[in-house]
């Protein structure tokens, strides 16, 4: 059991909240809060196992760290690992697909219900004042609406995506989903192309991965085909968005409203414009990490590395 697990980034997991005892069980565990590139080589010299969520691997990395035979990823996503130079070096790569599906389909419909009903505006004026100047009993404001009856367009119907149709289906939303020509799917949802899914929506809901295709695939072009009435809610990835067109289509009115847990750069420059545009939810990048979530994903990767230990392939992606 002298086998060295290195925790690189555990800050990103565990808010004090977890316990860590199943990767215990495995090896000598060593955890680190947080680890800057440079300290990257240094804290792997000895390491058997590297736990990671965000700390890039590259090929110059991979090949100081003579011992390192697993880097065991804390999320589904893994592009900041060189997958290419982990499989020539030999180093194995893991992830954690699903761990977070109702987490983040909760997070997301908290959202369109928060944009439908203008729930933070209407909370900001209760606490300062506006509400207490009323001359009658309530603030009319910002009209809210029901959820009945409006289309949410859903790109990326993978887990999530499903799994947020389905509960959106429960407010009565009708569903469109992004598809492409010449794909069969073996689903029950209509698909949609792309300019459709932007006519029709009332709200957007992008899970998405980040991919050539993707990137900027919600630029000022798609904007201009949406409703004024609609919203654009993103769980997936920052780069997916144009920020910039989205900044100009929420402060001229182009469109209604927005919901994002993810932007481009993380955590944003203070002057980010996002930040104080109009009707816009912003959040930091915390939709995935509910308490059950992340014991899931604690226990997840545990298992993967257990199995890699006992010659096992368990959600390899190397």
């Amino acid at each position: 059991m002298d086998r060295e697990i290195v925790f690189l980034d555990a800050a990103t997991v565990d808010y004090g909240d977890l316990d860590l005892a199943p990767f215990k069980s495995l090896g000598r565990l060593v955890k680190f809060d947080v680890t800057r590139p440079e300290e990257m080589p240094g804290r792997l010299r000895t390491a058997a196992v590297a736990v990671t969520n965000k700390c890039v691997f590259d090929e110059g990395l991979i090949g100081k760290c003579p011992d390192l035979r697993l880097i065991a990823v804390t999320a589904t996503g893994y592009n900041n690992i060189d997958i290419d130079s982990a499989a020539r070096l030999g180093v194995a790569v893991a992830n954690v697909p699903g761990y977070s599906t109702s987490s983040v389909a909760q997070f997301t419909m908290a959202c369109v219900l928060a944009l439908a009903t203008h729930l933070v505006d209407y909370h900001a004026a209760a606490c300062d004042g506006r509400w207490s100047r009323s001359s009658i009993y309530t603030l009319g404001t910002w009209p809210t609406f029901e959820l009945n009856g409006k289309v949410l367009g859903v790109m990326g119907m993978g887990a999530i995506g499903s799994e947020v149709a389905r509960r959106a289906r429960a407010f009565g939303m009708r569903i469109i989903a992004l598809g492409r020509k010449g794909v069969e799917y073996d689903d029950a949802w209509e698909r949609v192309g792309l300019d459709e899914l932007a006519e029709r929506s009332d709200f957007i809901c992008i899970h998405l991965p980040l991919s050539p295709m993707s990137r900027g695939i919600i630029d000022a072009e798609f904007l201009s085909r949406m409703k004024r009435s609609a919203c654009i809610v993103n769980m997936a990835r920052g780069p997916i968005v144009d920020q910039p067109a989205l900044n100009e289509a929420l402060r001229s009115g182009r469109i209604a409203g927005a919901a994002l847990d993810v932007l481009e750069q993380e955590p944003p420059p203070g002057d980010e414009p996002l930040l104080s545009a109009p009707n816009c939810i912003i959040t930091p990048h915390i939709a995935w990490a509910s308490v059950e979530s992340r014991r899931r994903l604690v226990d997840e990767v545990a298992a993967n590395i257990g199995a890699f230990l006992r010659g096992e392939a368990r959600n390899r992606v190397v």
